[in-house]
């Protein structure tokens, strides 16, 4: 695959904001060596600013740790202290591109994930939607993408044994987005 401004149907360079109503951002770990759990974060910003070559495009996202929603409260408050997010001392999580580039069909963006004041590089593995007029006349596009974490690389090594052996959570964290953004005009 090829990714240029001609090979992508109705590429429009500027800037595209996140559209919170059309977007999620979830995640999934192992729990009790036999089930995922589940949850996504409520609070969420997202800029791309599309190049006119598209492969100089760049995406930020920033997530409030703290509006995470596993659908169960004590988790939730769980997931909400220093075993976890520790959101009182760092507050977001952040994503910054610095590359993007096919390989075969797969469209990867390679970039920076900074959780609890760690930066790691990770690669997005991800599927571009297209772009579309709402019936408002308003330029969408949308885009997909997943990439799996090791918790422990950003701090994040709580975990409780069980009894039959294991733990109760596995390390890795598969980090999920479901987008969509609206261009400025």
């Amino acid at each position: 695959m090829t990714i240029t401004a001609e090979s992508v149907p109705g590429y429009v360079a500027g800037t595209w904001v996140v559209d919170p109503t059309h977007t999620v951002i979830g995640f999934s770990v192992r729990h009790l060596a036999i089930s995922k759990v589940r949850g996504t974060f409520e609070t969420f910003d997202a800029t791309v600013h599309a190049a006119q070559n598209p492969l100089d495009s760049t995406l930020e996202v920033s997530v409030d740790v703290a509006s995470i929603n596993t659908n169960n409260a004590d988790r939730d408050a769980h997931l909400r202290t220093n075993d976890f997010f520790a959101p009182e001392q760092f507050p977001t999580m952040t994503f910054r591109s610095t590359g993007i580039r096919a390989e075969g069909e797969a469209v990867l963006l390679d970039g920076e994930l900074t959780l609890r004041g760690v930066t790691k590089p990770v690669t997005i593995t991800g599927e571009f939607g297209g772009i579309a007029k709402d019936p408002w006349g308003n330029l969408k596009a949308a885009a997909s993408g997943s990439t799996a974490i090791n918790r422990h690389d950003f701090g994040v090594s709580w975990n409780a044994p069980l009894e039959a052996g294991g733990f109760l959570l596995g390390d890795q964290v598969t980090i999920t987005i479901d987008a969509q953004f609206a261009l400025q005009a």
